[in-house]
């Protein structure tokens, strides 16, 4: 029985390789080149934001990018006329629970998934539906930067979610959407609908952000032109980590406590500020004071949530930021280190106060340091999937790439 089941189990994952495969084949006959998704930074929750269009009339909806979301969810409220619920048992709902066995029926023989709010830990039962789903299009013929909304096709899946998961989130925010390692994230699917690799490209921006999905080869001009370096992705089921073997600061490595410090750190956009298991941030700003000390910076009361805060009043301002200790995540070998420039470490928090952007986790953290999104902002981040690996780039602007970049990679 219990072979048989598996076998079953094989077939319908087959089977839904090949219904996306034909989705992917039955794609108009110009493809786009490169599908958009901007992203804005809300200024009071700090979340990041972007929207979608779904739905029968499309409807514009609001989402906040979470990188290691598993899937997009959202609350459907009014009605589609093209929504469909997806059944138990179905290719559909054994891509998104391949864990399970989907054995028996339950509310109507509906597929339950568990969409999160990352942000509050809040979870519940939501019911995977599909709809049509239309995202912003770049052609590289268009010099505008409006492009134009492109509608892939009703089998988009995504999960219904009840209006209490929203708590947390931006006040225009209408759901999560997810990016993370999944056969139904976002960025699977839509490179199953491009018939293109696995991959897509992220660049946040205190203002202007971005969102890349190409149906050809990234970074042809780009990664010539910027110091760019590739790390391995971890295996952590659908969020994002990479390996981290220590951290320098002014050039000196920190002597971390192996009981806190795990080498596996995770990448986060729904955490506003990098975090630190507690014995990590001890340490870490306490090197970090010295090093500021030695270049003269005064130290000044901290501003809450931050724990040390310095004068900016005669901060030097230069391209990369305040000039402040430079810190390096040193990643699977020293020749590849992760460079944290004045503008991704310090928060200006008044026109005389900056504050170190790392945050106290306790000693609970699950993860040794979580990467939040002021870090990220303005590092051209590439996650080659289907490789497994993570390339990014510290020197350049997200707000001047989001059209740029678009266009150069599809002439």
């Amino acid at each position: 029985m219990a072979a048989s089941l598996h076998f079953f189990h094989l077939l319908l994952l087959i089977s839904f390789f090949l219904c996306n495969l034909n989705l992917a084949q039955a794609k108009p006959s110009h493809p786009p080149n490169v599908l958009i998704f901007l992203a804005t930074k809300d200024v009071s929750t700090l979340q990041y934001m972007t929207t979608i269009h779904h739905g029968t009339p499309l409807v514009p909806t609001k989402l906040v990018v979470d990188l290691g979301g598993p899937f997009l969810w959202l609350n459907c409220g009014s009605s589609s006329s093209s929504s469909r619920v997806i059944s138990q048992g179905s290719i559909q709902c054994l891509a998104a629970k391949p864990k399970t066995h989907n054995q028996g029926s339950n509310d109507n023989n509906k597929c339950h998934v568990f969409p999160e709010n990352s942000i509050t830990q809040m979870a519940t039962q939501g019911d995977l539906v599909q709809d049509i789903m239309a995202v912003q299009v770049i052609d590289g013929s268009s010099k505008t930067e409006s492009g134009s909304i492109t509608t892939f096709d009703s089998n988009f899946l995504f999960s219904c979610a009840p209006i209490f998961l929203l708590n947390g989130l931006a006040s225009s925010a209408r759901g999560l959407l997810g990016l993370g390692r999944t056969q139904i994230s976002m960025a699977s699917q839509i490179s199953a609908k491009l018939s293109s690799k696995l991959q897509f490209m992220l660049c946040l921006s205190s203002s202007n952000g971005v969102i890349l999905h190409n149906n050809g080869h990234f970074g042809s001009e780009i990664s010539n032109s910027l110091t760019y370096a590739y790390t391995p992705l971890l295996t952590n089921q659908h969020e994002y980590f990479i390996n981290l073997k220590y951290i320098k600061i002014s050039g000196k490595r920190l002597s971390l406590n192996r009981v806190g410090f795990r080498e596996g750190i995770k990448l986060s956009t729904t955490v506003p500020y990098t975090t630190m298991e507690r014995s990590v941030y001890v340490t870490f700003t306490r090197a970090y004071e010295q090093a500021a000390m030695a270049m003269n910076m005064t130290r000044v009361t901290p501003v809450a949530p931050f724990g040390l805060c310095f004068s900016s009043e005669q901060a030097e301002g230069r391209g990369v930021g305040p000039k402040v200790p430079a810190i390096d995540l040193v990643l699977q070998s020293e020749m590849v280190k992760w460079r944290i420039h004045g503008r991704n470490s310090m928060v200006q928090v008044s026109t005389q106060v900056m504050c170190l952007g790392f945050l106290d986790g306790g000693s609970d953290l699950k993860t040794s340091i979580v990467i939040g999104g002021y870090q990220l902002e303005d590092t051209l981040l590439h996650f080659d999937l289907s490789a497994s690996v993570l390339g990014f780039s510290s020197q350049t602007s997200c707000s001047d790439l989001r059209l740029d970049f678009a266009l150069k990679d599809s002439l």
